[in-house]
């Protein structure tokens, strides 16, 4: 056999590992007939960088770490792991008393949205092809939730810090400002939507990464005040990570964005979405005015003869509808404890937890 030959089948092995253990994380990565997923893995990783990545865990290490793990030399390790970091193929951290720390990330909310920058045809082809055979997988424990825009929140509702985006912004000290992929994605393949698409906002440790390596610029806390309200005016939904300390915050269309366009598929939109509101309806104050008609993403909302019909099913807890609703026949209120989960601390948890509850469903534990 020809050593180009065993290069080859290396190589592919390698890939074959990759897609294994990005499988393990929050998600998973599918298997497919045609092969698309080790097609997409090729044009983001080269060999070396496939081959390092199986190292990479959900924790956070320093790269000497993971070199001893890879039994690899550690300046070498050093290099690989900063070029994959700038790349978006793995997440990284800077402290300041201390070496950069780095992390595996899952493919989508992580590899996917981390490549805004790098989107060409040959990678948007394989991403459509692979996004039209991924099934989603169930899960209890969702990576996004829903949170209302300010406005819509009555001030006597009961609302945890974690659920009132004000609270949210206010918590945060650093702030970064980048496309979302979604729409930037959307727009190349001849079908996006009006809707700004600078418009995914990020905090913190995640705010430092996009801008280190590009795919943000930082903004000062009022920038952020005033994109929040565009995303209202333009009927975006907020979408922020799903746990109590907010690394990114998505303003999502339901035209292009991937997690609203499978819920709008689900035949009950507001069993699977992780959000603590729901709306309420007094159809007899309606002046039949008809703005949420439009501004609802999910058809939660129809018209019937004169009056207003709300479908709870179909209800997200977005809040679009009631802030443009001056009669006040619109009304969020707190959905029971039953009807929604608890949201982990922060990201790392959230994605601890999804990992821990795919591995349960594998094994068949209920």
């Amino acid at each position: 056999m020809a050593d180009l030959e065993k290069e080859e089948i290396m190589n592919e092995e390698i890939y074959q590992r990759l897609a294994e253990h990005l499988d393990q994380f929050p998600g998973g990565f599918v298997y497919t007939d045609s092969g698309v997923e080790l097609r997409m893995l090729k044009l983001l990783f080269t060999p070396e960088e496939a081959e390092l990545a199986i190292y990479l865990t959900l924790d956070r290490e320093a790269a000497r770490s993971i070199a001893d793990r890879a039994g690899m030399p550690q300046s070498e390790t050093e290099q690989r792991l900063a070029e994959m970091a700038h790349k978006g193929l793995i997440f990284s951290v800077h402290p300041k008393d201390g070496p950069p720390l780095y992390q595996a990330v899952p493919f989508i909310l992580g590899i996917y949205e981390f490549q805004v920058n790098n989107l060409n045809a040959d990678l948007l082809k394989e991403l459509a092809d692979y996004m039209a055979t991924k099934k989603p997988q169930p899960q209890t424990i969702q990576q996004m939730r829903t949170i209302p825009v300010g406005k819509s929140i009555e001030p006597h509702i009961e609302a945890l810090p974690y659920e009132q985006v004000d609270e949210l912004i206010n918590a945060q000290n650093y702030f970064a400002v980048g496309p979302c992929i979604c729409r930037r994605r959307a727009t190349m393949m001849g079908d996006g939507c009006d809707a700004p698409e600078e418009s995914c906002l990020f905090f913190g440790e995640w705010a430092e990464f996009h801008v280190r390596d590009g795919r943000a610029r930082p903004i000062e806390r009022s920038e952020v005040t005033e994109i929040l309200a565009m995303a209202d005016a333009a009927n975006l939904v907020l979408q922020p990570n799903n746990s109590q300390d907010m690394v990114f915050l998505c303003c999502c269309c339901g035209c292009c964005c991937g997690v609203l366009k499978r819920l709008q598929k689900h035949p009950n939109p507001s069993r699977i979405v992780a959000s603590a509101f729901i709306n309420t309806l007094k159809p007899e104050v309606c002046q039949g005015c008809w703005t949420c008609l439009e501004r609802c993403q999910m058809q939660a909302l129809s018209k019937e003869g004169d009056r207003i019909v709300l479908n709870l099913e179909r209800c997200i807890g977005c809040g679009l509808c009631v802030t443009t609703c001056s009669s006040g026949a619109l009304a969020l209120i707190r959905r029971t404890d039953k009807e929604h989960s608890r949201i982990p601390v922060n990201m790392d948890a959230t994605w601890r937890a999804i990992v821990q509850a795919q591995v349960m469903g594998r094994d068949g534990v209920k």
